[in-house]
């Protein structure tokens, strides 16, 4: 049944065609595919050479509608601020007995880490289990901080991290297909916005070069990208 549902949506996609941001959200939005309630991704592809260190394209963003999903933080901590952590909704608390419970049981049933920075030095033990899953805290995105409370609220009110690949390639969730079309160009929005204003004074040339949107299991739908950067009076 999906692949009679994904022909009949691929067959309405000019796959030459780069649709403006509105008209992509809204085929994607009006193809569903499958029965679940599916994820809206968008892939950018930037002018950037991830190799270099100043070109290593790296953010976050608070999208205003979430992304649909409630991320399971992760709070390593002690005294005072184990408290505020889990006073401010932070699913899991700990510090040394949690480290120790990812090292020997390798438990992960977490989304988020957030750590304060007096127990870096004990997460960095974990380093090889958490790094590989994306899941090291990491001070440029905000989650090394004495603020918890504020980093826990983030995380809950649909924070994201976005990064570039290997290939030069940022992948993010902008929501889900029920969210509708308005929603998901509002977060469509801040997302662009946050990664224009991301860009390297080292990079050269054309910054964004091409953007794509597609639902889990619907085709990829190719955006006008000069329609993807118009984002800043949107995103007012």
């Amino acid at each position: 049944m999906a692949g009679k549902n994904y022909k009949a949506a691929a067959k309405d996609i000019d796959p030459e065609r780069r649709y403006p941001l509105e008209e992509a959200i809204k085929m994607v939005a009006g193809h569903k595919v499958a029965k679940f309630d599916e994820t809206v991704e968008i892939a950018v592809r930037l002018g950037v050479d991830p190799r270099q260190a100043d070109q290593n394209v790296r953010g976050t963003v608070v999208l205003p509608h979430g992304t649909g999903k409630v991320a399971r933080v992760l709070v390593i901590a002690k005294g005072e601020k184990e408290r505020e952590a889990r006073e401010a909704g932070a699913d899991f608390v700990g510090s040394d007995e949690i480290i120790k419970k990812i090292q020997e049981e390798n438990w992960l049933d977490f989304d988020r880490v957030i750590a304060t920075p007096d127990m870096m030095a004990q997460v960095g033990r974990i380093g090889k289990i958490l790094g590989p899953r994306g899941l090291m805290p990491n001070p440029k995105v905000g989650t090394v901080t004495f603020d918890v409370a504020k980093a826990v609220s983030e995380v809950k009110a649909g924070k994201v991290d976005y990064r570039v690949d290997k290939a030069g390639v940022v992948h993010a969730r902008i929501g889900k297909l029920s969210f509708g079309e308005q929603k998901l160009l509002d977060n469509a929005h801040a997302l662009m916005s946050a990664i224009v204003r991301s860009k390297p004074s080292s990079a050269k040339g054309n910054y964004v070069r091409s953007v794509a949107l597609s639902s889990t299991m619907g085709p990829g739908v190719r955006v006008d990208v000069a329609s993807a950067q118009k984002t800043e009076a949107a995103a007012a």
